[in-house]
């Protein structure tokens, strides 16, 4: 019997994944090079959507020490409240590295006197045995290669697809028309729902109001939002990343907080960790 390939993927989320990188990596803490290495991993613990670098522990230029705050996988993660994706619990960014859900030992660095606690992970697995798991957000800067990265490390099987199109769009929200258009660009990125880029003169800018809310994306870059009645709604890509260059100054809805009306047909909200908790 056939299987979707979605269900292969998702079926897998409850187990410790890696895969080794072609990569150099690299990571800074205060302008100085503590990481870099030709042999690194990418990790997913269980339940987590995006990965983590992991690196030799010979390639981490800083001291190792143990946590004067390390706490059990399973404590930590008993206090989790998961948003869904596909019907599944699932760890995206928002969830703390420091909520582990493999066994295994927490770990602070110190370099040039400054220290980021529980930034590093060793994980009890033979696979990754003399590997740490490093927290993105724990370093100041990240280069793959001679790329600045941003958001978390880059998943080799995550892609983005942007087409352009003539569906007929409407995004209502509390009764009121906050865009139609007729040419949107359609963003893909599986698995989170398709998003629906609009020209800025399909908006209609007076019932949305400029957010001080801002958020990176690995694969798209930086994220600046605006607001309906004070709840960010859309969102848009000034300066994107290369990858999402079509998209620029184009303005997306969160088809979870909005109401998407597409050639008619009225779409259901999706429950992502982006829905209301």
């Amino acid at each position: 019997m056939a299987t979707r390939l979605r269900d292969l993927l998702t079926n897998e989320l409850g187990e410790l994944r890696f895969e080794p990188s072609d990569k150099r990596i690299r990571a800074q803490i205060a302008g100085v090079t503590v990481v870099d290495s030709q042999r690194a991993m990418l990790v997913w613990e269980p339940k987590r959507v995006v990965p983590s670098y992991a690196v030799p522990v010979a390639d981490i230029d800083a001291e190792v020490i143990a946590s004067v705050t390390d706490r059990s996988s399973t404590s930590a993660s008993e206090v989790v409240i998961a948003p869904q994706l596909d019907g599944r619990p699932v760890y995206d960014p928002s969830i703390p590295f420091t909520v582990h859900t493999t066994d295994g030992t927490s770990l602070d660095l110190r370099s040039s006197g400054l220290e980021r606690r529980q930034a590093a992970f060793r994980p009890a697995d033979d696979a990754l045995s003399g590997y740490l798991i490093l927290d993105f957000g724990a370093f100041d800067a990240w280069y793959e290669e001679d790329e600045h990265n941003v958001a978390h490390p880059r998943d080799p099987f995550h892609r983005i697809d942007i087409v352009r199109s003539s569906r007929d769009i409407r995004v209502q929200r509390d009764g009121q028309t906050l865009a139609s258009s007729s040419s949107p660009y359609i963003l893909f990125e599986p698995p989170l729902p398709v998003r629906y880029y609009l020209a800025p003169g399909d908006v209609d800018r007076d019932l949305l109001a400029p957010s001080e809310t801002t958020t990176y994306c690995a694969y798209k870059g930086r994220a600046s939002y605006l607001s309906f009645n004070g709840e960010d709604v859309a969102w848009t890509y000034r300066e994107p990343l290369r990858e999402a260059v079509e998209v620029t100054d184009r303005i997306a809805f969160f088809n979870e907080l909005v109401d998407l009306v597409v050639d008619g047909v009225a779409l259901p909200r999706p429950i992502t960790p982006w829905s209301p908790r």
